[in-house]
């Protein structure tokens, strides 16, 4: 069966009961063999045949519950797939503007309430006539204008629920300030009726009023908050150009993003940001990869080197050439990941889901059995005008305090500012279960080369035993291996270049295989190479000299005349200095570390005893990484493998958590659940932290949101009454309905400040 994965903002999701209802129905649609749907970022994520079911018709099967799929027509043109931010402030520049129209007349039914408490309290005068009758027919005018045009959405949510059987929080706002309003008006228009039966002095239009205020201020204030999670995504977004500057027919053009092609040559002046990935070709600068990379200190460019889409040029001009465009680019790599995680979900999820999937059926039984209770039980103790007015704010106060959409926003909202967190860092997370798993690791398992070490041959010491200066000494030695192609020789060249070394013409040049160059320096005929070739030539020298440099896994390069030994430049794939610090914190984490590596016993115990690793285990084939990290499942542990993403692939994927160190462009996306971008492995311990803290932020919104629920009704349905004389105005559940969400986003929002 064919099948499109795809995914799509929704518009009208108001709280986690929305997700549900959107869950169900699209799951009940033929063709559509999985659903997705994530209140924290509004999106639903879904599996269909698109022979036999359109996107489009999708939408229509949600429309008549209040909801609909967003599509975005020049998706194609964008790397991100979130809504526009523009689109999201004009939402919530309607909610404001409706927050601003209530708040007065909230604050004068608060001022009624009140008066009229202290009043019955003695504390305070009786109310004056004016104000009293201003109360008397102005409340009325107030809590329908409250009610109809700010409470319209809650009472669309009753009307669904009445025609479809759907209800979610919107539905039990609409109910409780329905029946408060309803009652209100009944006792209005028919007081001398009714008077000789219930309390007509007792009327709830403050209640519709300020309830809905309070509802609609946390409403506005949980989707301000709300945007503000998405702040890594809007500042990756950001990074994209709209234009480039190519060279086309001799000719500097400026052109729309989308239309560079690969193998065109672009310029970039002093300032700009870098449209599209490439390799310069020609000039130099230094350039800030801080939003790739998290690293603050911009990175010398040089002919040969790779540049990244988004990063920005901070001095000089230069050229380079297209290498990856559009959706290829590590930027739209790390948007495209970063958008998918921050919409996936976390196992510790799946409790609060259920819960929310069940939640407003269950509160609207709760609400109406309180009422009843209280018209039956509470009759007999307080007589019925009392007890109906009771029941009725029973009724309204459960509708009201329930609020499924702290536990629904508890998991989602810290997953979005952790893996947003993480990307600003460099730590590009896959999915929000392997955020979750990685808290749990016990045992890092760590490729050696490009891990702890660079990856790459260096040289690491100049032993001169000759007369020359060092820089003479490298000078011709670099000038002879400049003719060579052997990884050794590009170690010293590349060294020479750094030190700004004069090369020097050669002549005679002769490779000797296995054991070195030959060549004509000034007439003077020098030999580069291995202890066989000084050997060969019979020269002087103490070949115990390099016994405990080779048996740290160095490779020496001995320059020499006919005559004599001029030095030994060892060449050695060098740690990398973040190594024994990360190695360090991941102790203090509680964290063992075991290196694996292909090199023979002594380079890697001599490796590991520099770095401080636990467990060394050495010439080990790609193949034999797979079995250790089986081994070490079936012994309880929890692993975390960290390699190049590549040769290491099969137990990057059988880890726990695999974790793929990324240098440049040279991104293993695919290959781990985490990717450390630049392969800097002091980022590994920060993604750990950051797992930590995250599900510590997840585990404290659970709690106070399941605690919130589980005081919060019985309190309001009338339960401590009996004991303690307690009943929750509705005006104070709705106060604390409406800042319950607020204070779920507000404890994931912190998660930015905490430093990892």
């Amino acid at each position: 069966m064919p099948t499109l994965t795809q995914t799509y903002n929704i518009k009208g999701m108001h709280c986690a009961s929305c997700a549900s209802i959107i869950t169900k129905t699209l799951k009940k649609t033929a063709g559509v063999s999985s659903v997705e749907v994530n209140y924290g970022t509004e999106t639903a994520k879904l599996v269909f045949d698109e022979n036999r079911i359109s996107p489009q018709e999708l939408s229509k099967n949600i429309e008549p519950l209040g909801y609909s799929l967003v599509f975005n027509e020049d998706h194609s043109k964008h790397l991100g797939r979130s809504q526009s931010k523009s689109d999201k402030l004009v939402e919530l520049g309607d909610m404001k503007s409706k927050v601003i129209t209530v708040l007065p007349l909230a604050a004068f039914s608060i001022l009624i309430m009140g008066w009229d408490i202290l009043t019955q309290l003695n504390i305070a005068a009786d109310m004056p006539y004016f104000l009293e009758q201003l109360a008397r027919f102005g409340l009325p005018l107030m809590a329908t204008y409250t009610l109809f045009v700010v409470g319209k959405p809650y009472l669309q949510g009753f009307y669904r629920f009445l025609r479809y059987g759907k209800a979610n929080m919107d539905t039990l706002i609409g109910i409780g300030t329905s029946v408060a309003y309803l009652y209100s008006f009944v006792i209005s228009v028919f007081a001398d009726l009714l008077k000789s039966y219930i309390n007509i002095d007792q009327a709830y239009y403050d209640v519709t009023i300020v309830v809905i205020t309070f509802i609609a201020l946390g409403k506005y204030l949980e989707a301000r908050s709300k945007l503000k999670t998405g702040d890594a995504i809007e500042k990756l977004l950001n990074l994209q150009v709209k234009t480039a500057l190519v060279i086309r027919d001799g000719k500097e053009l400026e052109i729309p993003i989308e239309q560079v092609a690969h193998g065109e040559l672009l310029i970039v002046k002093p300032a700009g940001k870098i449209p599209v990935d490439g390799v310069l070709v020609e000039g130099s600068s230094f350039v800030d990869e801080a939003m790739i990379s998290g690293e603050p200190i911009p990175i010398e460019k040089n002919v040969g080197d790779t540049v990244v889409a988004g990063t920005i040029n901070t001095s000089g001009s230069f050229t380079f050439k297209a290498t990856k465009v559009g959706s290829e680019t590590l930027l739209a790599h790390i948007i495209k990941m970063v958008e998918e995680a921050q919409g996936s979900r976390a196992p510790i999820q799946a409790l609060a889901d259920k819960i929310s999937g069940v939640f407003v059926p269950i509160v609207l039984v709760l609400a109406f059995v309180s009422l009843a209770i209280w018209l039956t039980v509470g009759t007999q103790y307080l007589g019925f005008s009392q007890a109906l007015s009771y029941g009725l704010v029973s009724l309204v106060g459960v509708l009201v305090i329930a609020c499924p959409c702290a536990l629904g926003l508890a998991t989602p909202t810290a997953i979005i500012v952790g893996v947003g967190k993480g990307a600003k860092e460099g730590i590009l997370i896959k999915d929000a279960a392997t955020l979750e798993k990685l808290h749990k690791v016990n045992v890092v398992v760590v490729d050696k080369t490009g891990t702890l070490t660079r990856g790459k041959p260096e040289v690491v010491s100049v032993n001169n035993l000759s007369k020359l200066t060092n820089d003479e000494l490298i000078s011709v030695l670099a000038s002879l291996e400049k003719k060579s192609e052997h990884p050794i020789a590009s170690a010293i060249v590349t060294y020479a270049n750094e030190k700004k070394l004069t090369f020097r013409p050669v002549a005679d040049f002769e490779a000797i295989k296995g054991k070195g160059l030959r060549g004509v320096i000034n007439g003077i005929t020098y030999f580069a190479g291995n202890s066989r070739l000084i050997q060969e030539l019979k020269l002087p020298f103490d070949i115990s000299l390099l016994e405990k440099e080779t048996a740290q896994g160095k490779t020496p390069v001995i320059l020499a005349t006919k005559d004599l030994v001029l030095g030994i430049v060892m060449v050695a794939d060098a740690m990398k200095p973040e190594s024994v610090e990360a190695v360090a914190r991941l102790h203090k984490l509680g964290i063992k570390v075991i290196m694996l590596t292909g090199d023979d016993k002594n380079t890697g115990q001599y490796i590991a005893s520099q770095i401080g690793i636990d467990e060394v285990m050495a010439e080990v084939l790609p193949a034999d990484k797979l079995k250790i990290v089986k081994e070490l499942q079936a012994q309880g542990k929890v692993v975390a493998m960290a390699g190049d993403g590549v040769n290491d692939a099969p137990a990057l994927a059988q880890a726990d958590v695999g974790i793929a160190m990324a240098t440049g462009t040279d991104v293993a996306i695919e290959s781990a659940g985490i990717t450390l971008l630049h392969g800097d492995v002091s980022k590994l311990v920060k993604a750990i932290n950051l797992s930590k803290i995250t599900m510590r932020g997840i585990k404290q919104n659970l709690f106070w949101a399941f605690i919130y629920n589980t005081i919060g009704i019985p309190l309001a349905g009338g339960l401590f009454y009996p004991l303690f004389g307690w009943l929750l105005s509705p005006v104070f559940a709705g106060l604390a309905m409406a800042f319950s969400s607020v204070s779920v986003v507000g404890n994931s929002l912190r998660l930015k400040t905490i430093k990892l």
